[in-house]
Parts: structure tokens; sequence; C-alpha cells
């Protein structure tokens, strides 16, 4: 990403970058208690420079594309099915998780650029730092297949309610729409926050909004709601260990608030302005997420709720209601915009990340390091696309669709999971090594903050291999395996392998050095 020079001396600028490598051999050494140097505004451990012109974008902006990335309306029927109860399941992850999240982040990002990579190296050590940015990117292999998962079956809305359940239809939607949010993807970073920002207006507050007011008009007239609104529906049902699980996928839902840190270097006032980003993105998330649940439990049974086509349901039972059906089908395209636009973010993002840290560090084989015209990590998202295209294959060969969405999003979750334990521990040695240097956003009591997360994201980890109840009677150890091989395997043997087999002629120059204007 691009950083803002204080000066157009090339010569400063490798000064710095020298200086910041300094500091972070010096973080890996336990003995070493001196105080990293005051930053600038120009230093950081991982230089982020991609091209040499600065485009800059605004708080608001960054804001948008946060709650692109985390917040959609996805979720609301995986969580429909408590309906009351799905306030509690939502503000109990957000306490826990969601605002440990977001403001050791911020602390984070205002004092330190770079994204999670330069934080764990800073806080850890350099192999703890590149296992966090993998975990980071690595999540988005089987987070691809979901978020498009979903884009199949509201599409399938639009044309053939029936093409909601054909694997073939799932997996030829998620090939084509990769694909086409690569092409875009390679274009630049800039045109992925407007559309990013675009996405989630038109895609999911619009929508959102409009689900909500039809709901209470429902309510209104006095149709009774599909779910139990009472007091004592407030806490869900206990049945066991396993009837809690779907709470699981909250905190993959509330995960990437600290993803677009690796944009810090495009504000102008980063120190004020990305805490700033972060507050309003987790009011948009929460309400985005509560509000139409609720809408939803109001309207649709649980026991026809459908894992990915719930949004789409409802829409269509409201709109039957007034007899305005015809409107299903635009509100369709309207939330496929939004998750594409999230995919983009997504994106644009983490393989950022991981390229920056790898070009400098020598963590991935050359031919992954190579940018193209427009400075874009092309062949990361080509051979992820690849991946992307065999993982989307599998919904054509699984005959429940749900579960096929629901396995990829428990992996996605173990997986990003482990960044966060990371991220956690990182955030409380940095303060506690580093207390006096500058901040542009210090979060209260963060060394608890980051005892709650740590412990909320350990819980999640572990409950993550309980099968849930709603998925029938099979084979609990088969789930396991299934979860706990694409995790540990995705998440922790192939960065080792990485790590193990690099050689030091995987070491290219800065991305500015090479790219192309």
């Amino acid at each position: 990403m691009p950083v803002s020079p204080a000066t157009g001396d090339p010569a400063g600028l490798r000064a710095d970058h020298d200086r910041a490598h300094a500091e972070l051999e010096e973080a890996d050494d336990h003995d070493d208690r001196e105080q990293i140097a005051p930053r600038t505004g120009r230093e950081h451990i991982v230089s982020t420079r991609t091209v040499p012109t600065t485009a800059w974008i605004s708080w608001i902006a960054l804001a948008l594309m946060t709650t692109s990335s985390v917040a959609s309306l996805r979720p609301s029927p995986t969580m429909a099915v408590y309906g009351l109860a799905a306030v509690f399941l939502y503000v109990v992850p957000a306490i826990v998780f969601l605002l440990p999240t977001s403001l050791v982040s911020a602390e984070l990002a205002s004092g330190w650029s770079g994204g999670v990579y330069n934080w764990v190296a800073l806080g850890l050590s350099k192999p703890m730092g590149f296992l966090a940015v993998w975990c980071q990117f690595a999540m988005t292999i089987f987070y691809y297949p979901s978020l498009l998962g979903y884009v199949a079956s509201t599409l399938a809305y639009v044309f053939d309610p029936s093409l909601a359940d054909s694997g073939w239809w799932t997996a030829a939607v998620i090939v084509v729409m990769y694909w086409s949010g690569v092409w875009i993807s390679s274009r630049g970073t800039k045109g992925v926050a407007g559309l990013a920002g675009g996405g989630l207006v038109i895609g999911t507050l619009l929508p959102g909004a409009l689900l909500v007011i039809l709901g209470l008009v429902f309510l209104g007239q006095g149709n009774p709601s599909a779910a139990p609104m009472s007091a004592g529906d407030l806490l869900p049902a206990w049945a066991g260990l396993a009837s809690l699980v779907l709470i699981v996928n909250n905190f993959l839902s509330y995960s990437g608030m600290e993803m677009n840190a690796v944009h810090v270097s495009s504000l102008r006032k980063p120190g004020k302005e990305f805490p700033r980003a972060m507050f309003v993105a987790m009011g948009l998330v929460l309400l985005i997420f509560i509000l139409p649940a609720l809408a939803i439990s109001w309207i649709i049974p649980a026991d026809q709720l459908s894992l990915t086509a719930g949004v789409m349901q409802a829409f269509d039972a409201v709109f039957a209601n007034f007899g305005i059906q015809w409107l299903t089908p635009l509100i369709g395209i309207m939330l496929v915009l939004a998750s594409l636009g999230g995919m983009l973010t997504w994106l644009a993002g983490p393989s950022k990340g991981l390229l920056l840290i790898s070009r400098q560090e020598g963590y991935l084989p050359p031919f992954l390091q190579r940018l193209n015209k427009q400075g874009v990590q092309q062949n990361i998202l080509v051979v992820q696309g690849g991946i992307t295209t065999l993982i989307a294959l599998l919904y054509a060969f699984i005959p429940d669709v749900s579960s096929a969405y629901w396995i990829f999003s428990v992996i996605t979750t173990q997986v990003y999971l482990i960044m966060y334990l990371l991220m956690f521990v990182a955030a409380a040695r940095l303060r506690r090594k580093f207390p006096d240097h500058p901040r542009g956003y210090r979060a209260p009591m963060l060394v608890g903050l980051c005892g709650v997360g740590f412990c909320a994201s350990l819980a999640a980890l572990l409950v993550g291999f309980v099968p849930p109840s709603q998925f029938g009677s099979g084979n609990p150890w088969v789930y396991l395996g299934i979860v706990a091989g694409g995790a540990l395997g995705l998440g922790l043997l192939v960065p080792f392998l990485f790590y193990r087999l690099r050689k030091p002629s995987w070491r290219l120059p800065e991305p500015s050095e090479t790219s192309t204007p």
C-alpha cells in the first residue's frame, strides 16, 4: 500500500527502511529492553510502499471498507434460528471479541504501520509474525467458497429458486465470481475502496434497513412472529455443548476489523483517523448483524431456514405479504453487490500483507512475489484462485450444500483464530516492552482486553471442533477429522514448510523498486 513520505528523497526512504529493520532485530532479542525510536510517520518494520505515488483515502472510506469486509446479511439466517436469543448470541461475542479486536488493532495500527506481521514480529518474533499474516491470508482460501456459496444461493432467487440447492450451480458461480474479482483487484486498490463502500451501502445497509422496516410493519399488522419474543427467550436453550456451536460462526462474522490496518498509511492522519474508522465500523457491524437476524426470525420458522438462502427467503416472504414480490430479484442483485464488495476488500488486504513481508524476508518463492504493472500481487491471487476453484468443485459432489457451507465456514474461523491468539499476545507484550512508544490512540486497559480476547478466541477455537446438533447424527470423528485437518494443515503445516524451505534467493527488492507506476 502507498506510504506518505515526508520527503521525496529515495535515500531518505532507504534510511528509514534500514532503521526500521534495526528496530525489529532489537525486538527479537529478549534481553534488549531499549525503547523503539519515536514514530515519524514514515518508518515501519516492513515497507508498505508498492507504487511511487500516494493515493489517499478518507477515514470514512476506510470505515466503510472495514464494515464491508466484516458485516453482511449473510450470517443472519444462521442466528435467526435462535429467535430473540440471537441478540444474546451476538452481544456476547461482541463484548469479548469484537470490542477487544477493534480497540487493540486501533492502538497497534496507530503506533506501528504494516499490519499484523509487524505487530506480531515486534511483540513475539519474525517466524510468529509470518505465521500470523499467513493465517490472515490462508483463511480466505475457505472464506471465498463460503462467501460465494451465499452469492450463488442469492442469485438463484433472481433466476430460479430451485438452483439454490444445486451443487453445480454453486460451483459455477464461485468460479466465475472469484476470477472476476481477481481481474478487478489486479487493476489497483483505490478502485476497490470505492466498490467496497458502494457495495456496502447499496447491498447491505439499504436492504437490511428495508428488511427491518417491513418486518416491523409485518408485526404491526397483527401477524404473529415465527419465533417467540418473550423476555424468557432472550437466553438460548441449553441442550449440551453442541447446541451452542453455531456461536463460533459469530467469531468469523466479527473477524476482519484489523485486516485493513495495511491501509493505515493511506490516511492523512492515521493516528486519529484509524481509531475513528474502527469505532464507526464497530457500530455499523452490530446494527447490521442484530436487527436483520431478528427480522428474519419474525418471518421464517427456524425449521424452514436454509443457512445460505435464508436472507432471500425472508425478503420473499415479506414481499409476498405486501404483494411486491417483483422486488425479490432486485434485492438479490443488491445483496450480491455487497458480497462482491466485501470479497474485493479481502482480495486486496491479506494477500498484500503476505506479499510485502515475503519480499522482504524471503518467505515465499519468487514466482508468488511478482507484481503486475499496477503493483498488485497477481500471481498470489491466481494460485489462490486455482485452489478456490478446486474447493468450489466440492459443492458439486456434496449433496447437502448447507453442510458444505458450514464446514468451510468453521475451517475459516479456526485458521483465523490462530492469528488472533498471536495478535493479542503481541499487543500485550508491546504495551509492556515499549510503554512510551508514540501511539495515536491508547486502548483503555489494553492488557485486560488482550486477556479477554485471547480467552474468547481460544474457547471459540476449541468449541469449533464440536459437531453442531443442527446437522444430524453423523460420525463426530469424521467431522473432527475434516475440520482439524483443514484448519491445522492449512494454518500451521503449510507456513512451517514455507519457512523451513525458504532460500536466500527468495528475498526480492522492494516493490517500489520493481513495480511500474
